[in-house]
C-alpha cells in the first residue's frame, strides 16, 4: 500500500457525503480511502432499532455505503439499489408497516429493475429481521415502522443472521458495488450499543447523542446537573429542584422497567427512548460551552471503550488524516476519544499531515449562549483545541498545551463569508499550524454559512499532500491562500 495516497477520513454521515466524490479523487486508483465513523447516534430510526435489539447505531455507517455506490446512469439496476437501500418507510406508523411488508413478501416496486438473484438475497436477511421484529413482539413493546431506513434494517438483520457487525457492513458493501480500495470502518467494533453523554462549561450533563445534538424534547433524564446522577440518592443538601428531577427520574426508571424490549433494567431513560422524529436545523442554542463528550454504559457511568482494531491498523498505514466537516462533538470526536486513536495520530511517523476541514457554519455544538447573553460562536482555535483534547484525553494524558496541537493538526482549509467560523490565521500560524483559505459558495435555502466547491477543496489537499503546486491554479474559482 502506498502510505502517500492512503487517506483516513473521520467523520459523521449526511454532512461529510457531500465531499466523498472530493475524497475519492485525491485517494485516486493507486492508493486506499477509509472512513471511520462513530457508532453512538441514538436518534432517527436507529433509535427504535436501538430499543428492540441493541446494537451500534447503524445510520451513518449505512448512509456512507450507500453514498459510495458507484454512479451507472447505464444501469438501471445500480439506480435501483441505491434508491431501495436509501429508501425510508412512510412517516405513519400503520401505513410504514403495510409498506414493510409489501417489500418483504417482493410486492413493492422499489423491487423493480432488481434482478432476482440479488432480490431474494436482499430478502433474506429482510426476512432475518423481520422473523425477529415478529419473535420480539410485546403487549408493552412493539415495533415501530415510521420512517424507517430500509438499509438500517437490511444491516441489523445481516449483524443478526452473521453475529458479526462487520460482516453485515462487507455484504451491504459487496452487494452494491462499493470500491474495494474504500473502507468503512465503524469506529468501535460491536454487537452493543455505545452512548456518549457531554458536560458543558457550566457544569450541566447531557446524556445521549440525540439530546447533544438535535433534541426532540428535552427531559430531565437527558439534561441534569453535574452534582447530580441517577444513582445518587436524595439528601438534605440538595436543593428542591434537584430533589424533584431525582423523583420524576426515579418514575421513569419504573415506568421504563415494565417494558420488554432490548434495555436492562435501570438503564437510563434517556437511552432507551424513540427520537424517530426530530429536527436538525432551528434547535436552541446551548446554555454553555460543551467541555468535553465521554462514552458512557447504560446507567450513565463514564467508560473508555477501545476502537476497533481496524481504525487502528488503517491508521498505521495512513499518509494523511482528515477531520471532515460535520457536527464536531458528535461525528468527530467520538472517534478520537476512543483508547489508541490519539496515540496513532501524534506519533505514528507516516502521518504527515493531519487536516482540518473547518465547517462552513456553525451549528448548536459549536454556538452557545454566553452568561452575559451573548453569542458564544467557536473559531478555528477552538475546533482544534476540542479535537486536540479529545486525542490527548484519549492517550489518557492530561491537560494539552497548545504547542502541542500541531500534533493533532497541521493545516485548516476553510472558507470565508457570512455565517463561517473566524480563523486567527496568525495565532494559528504560530503554533506551527497552516491555514488554506478556498472558494465556496453560500449556502442554499438561506441558511446560512458557506458550502464547499469539490474542485476546490480536492486542489487543496492535493497542494497540502505535495501532490499539486498551488501556484498553478490562476482562476479565481480554484485560488488556494496558504498563510
Amino acid at each position: 500500500m502506498n502510505k502517500k495516497h492512503h487517506l483516513v477520513v473521520f467523520s459523521g454521515g449526511s454532512a461529510a457525503n457531500n465531499l466523498v466524490d472530493v475524497f475519492g479523487k485525491v485517494a485516486d486508483d493507486k492508493g486506499c480511502l477509509s472512513y471511520i465513523i462513530p457508532i453512538s447516534d441514538n436518534g432517527g430510526s436507529s433509535s427504535e432499532l436501538i430499543r428492540v435489539f441493541g446494537g451500534p447505531g447503524i445510520g451513518d455507517v449505512r448512509s456512507r455505503l450507500v453514498r459510495l455506490i458507484p454512479e451507472d446512469p447505464s444501469s438501471p439496476e445500480t439506480t435501483a439499489i441505491k434508491t431501495f437501500f436509501n429508501h425510508r418507510l412512510h412517516a405513519s406508523p400503520t401505513e410504514a408497516r403495510n409498506e414493510w411488508l409489501d417489500i418483504v413478501e417482493s410486492r413493492h416496486s422499489l423491487w423493480q429493475s432488481i434482478t432476482s438473484e440479488k432480490r431474494e438475497l436482499i430478502r433474506s436477511f429482510l426476512n432475518t429481521i423481520n422473523l425477529e421484529i415478529v419473535k420480539r413482539a410485546r403487549p408493552s413493546s412493539v415495533f415501530n415502522f415510521q420512517s424507517a431506513s430500509v438499509g438500517n434494517l437490511f444491516l441489523t438483520g445481516a449483524r443478526l443472521f452473521t453475529g458479526s457487525f462487520e460482516s453485515a457492513i462487507y455484504l451491504l458493501g459487496a452487494i452494491t458495488g462499493v470500491p474495494s480500495n474504500v473502507n468503512v470502518i465503524p469506529a468501535i467494533n460491536s454487537n452493543f450499543s455505545h452512548h456518549i453523554s457531554a458536560g458543558l462549561q457550566d457544569g450541566t450533563i447531557i446524556t445521549g447523542q440525540n439530546a447533544i445534538s438535535h433534541p426532540s424534547a428535552p427531559s430531565s433524564s437527558s439534561v441534569i446537573p453535574s452534582s447530580s446522577s441517577p444513582s445518587s440518592h436524595p439528601s438534605t443538601e440538595s436543593s428542591p429542584e434537584t430533589q424533584q428531577q431525582r423523583r420524576k427520574l426515579s418514575k421513569e426508571l419504573t415506568d421504563h422497567d415494565l417494558v420488554d424490549d432490548a434495555n436492562l433494567p435501570g438503564s437510563l431513560p434517556t437511552l432507551r427512548k424513540q427520537y424517530i422524529t426530530f429536527q436538525k436545523t432551528h434547535t436552541e442554542d446551548l446554555a454553555s460551552r460543551i467541555e468535553r463528550i465521554w462514552y458512557i454504559n447504560p446507567y450513565g457511568q463514564e467508560m473508555r471503550p477501545s476502537a476497533n482494531p481496524k481504525v487502528l491498523e488503517t491508521l498505521r498505514g495512513a499518509g494523511c488524516v482528515v477531520y471532515s466537516i460535520g457536527s464536531l462533538y458528535t461525528s468527530i470526536l467520538p472517534c478520537l476519544v476512543l483508547k489508541g486513536v490519539g496515540e496513532a495520530v501524534a506519533l505514528e511517523e507516516g502521518i504527515k499531515y493531519k487536516v482540518l476541514i473547518l465547517n462552513g457554519s456553525l451549528d448548536r455544538e459549536t454556538r452557545a449562549v454566553g452568561q452575559d447573553g451573548e453569542s458564544n460562536e467557536f473559531g478555528a482555535k477552538d475546533f482544534i483545541a476540542a479535537i486536540a483534547k479529545a486525542c490527548h484525553g484519549s492517550r489518557g494524558l492530561g491537560e494539552v498545551k497548545e504547542e502541542e496541537w500541531k500534533q493533532y493538526v497541521t493545516h485548516v482549509i476553510h472558507l470565508q463569508g457570512e455565517g463561517t467560523p473566524r480563523v486567527e490565521k496568525e495565532e494559528l500560524s504560530a503554533l506551527g499550524i497552516e491555514t488554506v483559505r478556498i472558494y465556496g459558495r453560500k449556502h442554499e435555502g438561506g441558511e446560512g454559512g458557506m458550502v464547499y466547491d469539490g474542485t476546490a477543496l480536492g486542489q487543496a489537499l492535493e497542494a497540502i499532500m505535495g501532490r499539486r503546486d498551488p501556484r498553478s491554479d490562476k482562476t479565481r474559482r480554484n485560488t488556494l491562500n496558504v498563510s
